[in-house]
């Protein structure tokens, strides 16, 4: 029987999921090629152009996945604290708020691992923690999405306690935490992949001292 009608002489399109698993493939390319490059020659040493052909697709391709070089540079910073919101968003709800970001910051370490080296190495990644800290721009850019993801986070733990958008508490437990977090992310500029289970270690430590460190007298 002859096809008819528009998809005479067409081949039949691909399914859906193998399109979007082709499209997880380019990204992570272009991401891997982006940080290699900088890792190798700087950030600002590194052109659109040069990402793309190590890559082996065109400026354009490029520009289909990332709106920059700087969305580039971060988007392995913002997968993973993509994978911790939804952590969150997965604990308990019988979980006190701080329990339940200890625990999602915690547990999220256990698979984050495995989906940062599907796309760079470890090693590569904590290297681009030092770049981006290193450079103004980026360490902008990444505090900037840090403050976004924060606000995230008050949402989250409002909603979890079905407490008032105006209710302060959400709020500072979470700036408390992303303090927290903030200090630790540093002590990664100088990890190496031997020091990851201990900098999570460290990372539990110093969210247990959050109540403790706010109430007492600390002269004594």
């Amino acid at each position: 029987m002859r096809a008819t009608g528009s998809a005479a002489g067409h081949a039949a399109a691909p399914p859906a999921g193998l399109r979007e698993r082709k499209k997880r493939r380019t990204r992570d390319t272009l991401a891997r090629s982006a940080l290699e490059l900088f890792d190798r020659q700087g950030y600002e040493g590194t052109t659109i152009d040069e990402i793309a052909a190590l890559a082996d697709v065109s400026q354009r391709t490029f520009f289909r996945y990332f709106a920059s070089k700087e969305e580039a540079a971060l988007s392995v910073q913002s997968m993973v604290e993509s994978h911790f919101l939804a952590a969150v968003r997965a604990r308990p709800a019988p979980e006190s708020p701080l329990t339940a970001l200890r625990a999602a910051v915690l547990a999220s370490w256990d698979t984050i691992e495995e989906a940062i080296q599907s796309v760079v190495p470890l090693e590569l990644h904590i290297r681009t923690y030092r770049m981006i800290e290193a450079n103004p721009q980026l360490l902008a850019e990444h505090l900037r999405r840090q403050v976004e993801l924060e606000e995230e986070l008050t949402r989250e733990i409002a909603r979890r306690e079905g407490l008032d958008a105006a209710d302060p508490r959400p709020r500072i437990l979470v700036s408390a935490f992303g303090g927290v977090m903030r200090v630790t992310g540093r002590l990664l500029s100088s990890a190496t992949k031997g020091d990851v289970n201990e900098l999570k270690r460290t990372i539990a430590e110093y969210l247990d001292q959050i109540g403790p460190a706010l109430a007492e007298n600390w002269r004594t």
